[in-house]
């Protein structure tokens, strides 16, 4: 099993389109552009148009998987719905589908007189991509290079940022991944980035970091104490948000080990060991 989900992420790593998405205006007297970035199942986007110094805020109000051609070797289709706030406020709303190697059925409906702008995306291929993502979560402009570099950035006011290096990337051949979820199980969303590991590149190590609803900043996961676990490292994270445990797997020599932990005084406790199925 984990043999086939890993040849699968390597063909998803290989042809995805890389974001951000640049989108024009179709049929409009001044026409407009604007890149627009987004990360897992929607969260943490915003748009910024071409001349603008300023971003908007989109809050995700729809996320929709179409695997019904996948019987036939067909792609995923992944429909997003987005509302643009502006001073708290929603000003209107983003819709969007990406394919495989293609965003579409992209358009923009003003609020205050129901317009609808359609939008094309926008593929410059004079341009190399620069390998920068970015996301704005919890007021915060989170940026990290998916290949290039392993600067991460965290900017929460003009003057008030938090830079660190992410771990390397060893092999050109693999990207690094940024998953946004909830990894303490509080109720607010964390952020995730993962790299495939140092020796065969079959599961990937993960770094977490953890927002503090009340510092409003982000701290990186104390990783636990590894001594009775069978993978040392934050391993293919797995959440159960029903026990409220994270799970790490890896492989050991011919066998794939799973480790399961949970949340103790704040801090990640081991639970139990054994075979991954």
């Amino acid at each position: 099993m984990y043999k086939a989900l890993f040849i699968v992420v390597l063909f998803f790593a290989f042809h995805i389109k890389a974001q951000p998405f640049t989108l024009k205006s179709v049929g409009e007297k001044k026409p407009f552009s604007l890149e627009i970035y987004y990360g897992t199942k929607g969260k943490g986007a915003f748009v910024q148009y071409k001349g603008r110094k300023g971003i908007i805020p989109l809050k995700i109000k729809s996320y929709k998987i179409d695997d019904s051609q996948r019987e036939y070797g067909q792609p995923d289709f992944t429909s997003y719905v987005w509302d643009e706030i502006v001073d708290g406020k929603v000003n209107g709303t983003y819709y969007l589908t990406e394919g495989l190697r293609d965003v579409f059925d992209v358009k923009y409906i003003r609020k205050s007189d129901s317009k609808a702008f359609k939008l094309k995306f926008h593929e410059d291929k004079s341009e190399e991509y620069d390998g920068v993502n970015r996301f704005f979560l919890h007021h915060a402009m989170i940026s990290y290079n998916t290949f290039y570099n392993n600067l991460l950035t965290i900017k929460y006011f003009e003057n008030d940022q938090f830079k660190t290096e992410l771990p390397d990337i060893d092999s050109p051949n693999f990207s690094r991944h940024a998953i946004i979820d909830d990894y303490n199980f509080d109720g607010y969303d964390d952020i995730s980035f993962s790299i495939p590991d140092a020796g065969m590149g079959v599961y990937r190590t993960f770094t977490v970091f953890i927002f503090d609803p009340v510092t409003k900043k982000f701290k990186k996961l104390k990783e636990p104490d590894f001594s009775k676990a069978k993978c040392s490292c934050f391993c293919d994270l797995k959440l159960d948000k029903v026990k409220k445990e994270i799970s790490s797997a890896c492989r050991g020599g011919a066998r794939w080990w799973k480790d399961v932990y949970q949340y103790k005084n704040g801090n990640l406790v081991w639970l139990r060991s054994g075979e991954a199925e």
